[in-house]
């Protein structure tokens, strides 16, 4: 009876089955190993998206970079005109050439006996 039974497992080739929870196991692992292999693609595909578009992604950071830069830039320019600034108030407390040049260009003043003469501005060439 033991012999009955062996041959009842073999399959048509000849060669004995499998117990059905090692055969279980081989389908699944048949079909997993391709599922999982697309899973981790997949997932991978969606990490490299999120860290180059995503919301602090190098897209963004590269953004960030370029305005750090320009930003910067004006930082500079400002200080630049701060320190002009102050070179001018102080030429102007204490030189009084600089006070009278001022008063003369900007107030447009003039000493007693002087005339000053303004001429209008030139008219923008039409196109």
């Amino acid at each position: 009876m033991a012999q009955q039974t062996a041959q009842t497992e073999k399959t048509a080739a000849g060669k004995p089955q499998a117990p059905l929870g090692k055969r279980a196991a081989a389908w699944a692992q048949r079909l997993w190993q391709p599922a999982g292999t697309v899973l981790a693609i997949s997932l991978t595909l969606l990490v490299t998206w999120h860290v180059v578009y995503g919301k602090h992604g190098l897209s963004v950071w590269q953004h960030k970079r370029t305005e750090d830069r320009h930003l910067q830039q004006q930082i500079k320019d400002l200080q630049q005109e701060n320190a002009q600034m102050r070179q001018q108030i102080q030429r102007l407390q204490s030189d009084p050439d600089e006070i009278e040049r001022e008063a003369r260009e900007k107030l447009h003043y003039a000493k007693p006996g002087e005339v000053i003469y303004r001429l209008p501005a030139q008219p923008q060439p039409t196109k």
